[in-house]
């Protein structure tokens, strides 16, 4: 599978263009800000039909205008052509179609296409708070699982409702225990995929860090949940008088937590920036070999400003592991075009090459 041609108006800075690209490596050069990032971001949209970077859609605009649309076409594993339409509108309203047809529920279009983003953003699964970890499984699950995605979402509306009656002056303790019996099927069905998940990952980040930094280094991941301890219909009832007080839900699949650990210490204190963008790298690589290995087609791979940071043997060790035959279409985004014309000379002659400035896209000659 992969992407042939798009067409992207009013997405972010890129105001109008049309591209086709390599079925194997496309790489994006630019300076910063040119619109490198956006056009990835435009391919991780029509996979995810929302943007990488953002919940909302009011950024996805070109300044003054009021409405966007990203148009891709894919080439299948079986050779047959899929056709992904999305316009977004200032008014909110949003529409999602698969060759003319639109999808009653964006959810019935995740997992289409499997896509992999590696992102300089992606240092905030190891800096900030335990969310932004959660929502990366949440992604990852979402591709690979189709019971995931109504689980989790049925499960983020009822426990919403819950504490919305916990914050009330009368609280309707008959409505809240109704909700609470209804939130303990789906917050198990995540628990679980999430656990098994975090067993499927680990020795393939594993293997992958192992690679890129020579192996010098060990590294792990350990998942935290309250239902480790019992299950969900356990601590709701133990938390009825603590969650009355504080007035919100204090037990449940919200408060899931991973630890980053290497060499047993936790990765956000004792790693080097090489550390942590290395075991970053080996995170998502893991991800898409887990991906390809559940739906037996590779997914697209996203690369963005992914050499930053990397010592040169590391840079070296990766450009190893994506020119392997493992993988199949990849975007790579670089202000640096020596270290893209080192990727390419990886690739032989099966590659296509653009500059971007302000948004627009020029094809380069092999």
């Amino acid at each position: 599978m992969y992407l042939k041609r798009i067409i992207l108006n009013n997405f972010k800075n890129i105001r109008e263009t049309c591209l086709e690209f390599s079925p194997r490596l496309n790489c994006i050069s630019g300076n910063n800000g040119a619109g490198k990032t956006n056009l990835l971001d435009a391919v991780y949209y029509l996979s995810m039909t929302k943007s990488f970077f953002s919940v909302s859609d009011r950024y996805v605009y070109t300044h003054g205008a009021q409405d966007a649309s990203l148009n891709g076409s894919y080439v299948m594993d079986d050779g047959s052509l899929e056709k992904i339409a999305i316009a977004v509108r200032r008014e909110g309203t949003k529409i999602v179609k698969r060759n003319d047809k639109s999808y009653s529920k964006f959810s019935e279009h995740i997992g289409l296409l499997p896509i992999v983003m590696v992102s300089p953003a992606d240092s905030s699964l190891i800096n900030d708070a335990g969310e932004e970890r959660r929502k990366a499984m949440n992604f990852i699950l979402a591709q690979i699982d189709r019971n995931y995605l109504p689980n989790i979402q049925k499960f983020n509306q009822l426990l919403l409702a819950r504490n919305k009656y916990l914050k009330s002056d009368n609280i309707p303790q008959d409505l809240i225990n109704a909700i609470t019996e209804q939130m303990t099927a789906p917050a198990t069905y995540v628990y679980s995929a999430r656990r098994q998940l975090c067993i499927d990952l680990l020795p393939i980040v594993r293997e992958y860090y192992s690679i890129i930094s020579g192996g010098t280094e060990d590294v792990s991941m350990e998942y935290k949940s309250d239902l480790q301890t019992a299950s969900m219909e356990e601590l709701m009832l133990g938390s009825q008088s603590r969650d009355t007080l504080f007035r919100y839900t204090t037990v449940g699949p919200q408060r899931d937590d991973l630890l980053f650990l290497l060499d047993g210490h936790p990765i956000r204190k004792c790693g080097s920036q090489g550390q942590q963008k290395s075991f970053l790298l080996a995170v998502k690589l893991a991800q898409f070999a887990l991906m390809k290995r559940l739906y037996g087609v590779s997914p697209i791979l996203l690369l963005d400003d992914v050499f930053d940071k990397l010592d040169i043997n590391r840079v070296k060790y990766l450009l190893k592991i994506v020119s392997s035959d493992e993988f199949g279409q990849i975007f790579v985004t670089d202000s640096n075009k020596i270290r893209l014309s080192s990727l390419t000379d990886a690739f032989s002659a099966d590659w296509s090459a653009f500059y971007v400035e302000n948004g627009e896209f020029i094809k380069e000659d092999n």
